[in-house]
This record gives C-alpha cells, structure tokens and sequence, in this order.
C-alpha cells in the first residue's frame, strides 16, 4: 500500500509542486519502481514546461495558440490519468519522456 501511495503522491505532485516532490522523492525512496516515476515525472514537467514557453512565444504568429492549449491540457490530463492507473495497481508510463527512463 506504501507504493501506491506514493505513486500517487508523485503523480498528483504535478498540481502542487512538480518539480520538489518528484525529486525529493528520487532521492529518499530506494524502490527502483519509484525512482524511474519520480524520473519520469520530473522530465515530463521539464518538456511540457519548455513546450508551454515555446507556444506561449509563437502566439505571435497564431500557430501557437493551439499548441499551448494542447500543452496545458496535456499538463492536467496526464497526471490525472497516472493517479488513477497507480491507484488501479497498473504501472504508467508517461508520454513524451516514457521510453526514456
């Protein structure tokens, strides 16, 4: 039940606080499990952070404006999904930096 819970913590941590959470976490847990989604976390609010900016400076040009309402949709979905996985015992991935770690 500990590792659901913070499985959860460092998914519902992209609310709150998305980069100490996740990182904090990395170095305290042990459980290899943990460490590659607190990693996983991390990068992923990193790229979508970096993505946001580079919409938010397209606006100018209007393709952006698009593209930053993908991202920040992408920024509250996603981790809502992940809550509800760890919370069903599954394991998830997040997209984007998934395959990385």
């Amino acid at each position: 039940m500990e590792k659901t819970g913070l499985k959860v913590l460092v998914h519902a941590s992209a609310f709150f606080a998305p980069f100490l959470v996740p990182f904090v976490l990395y170095l305290v847990i042990d459980d290899s499990e943990i460490k590659r989604l607190s990693i996983q976390a991390l990068l992923f609010q990193l790229v979508m952070g970096a993505l946001i900016f580079i919409s938010a400076i397209l606006i100018i040009f209007l393709i952006g404006i698009p593209m930053l309402i993908v991202f920040i949709l992408m920024t509250i979905i996603v981790p809502i999904i992940g809550i509800v996985k760890a919370l069903g015992g599954e394991t998830y991935n997040y997209p984007i930096v998934g395959r990385w770690i």
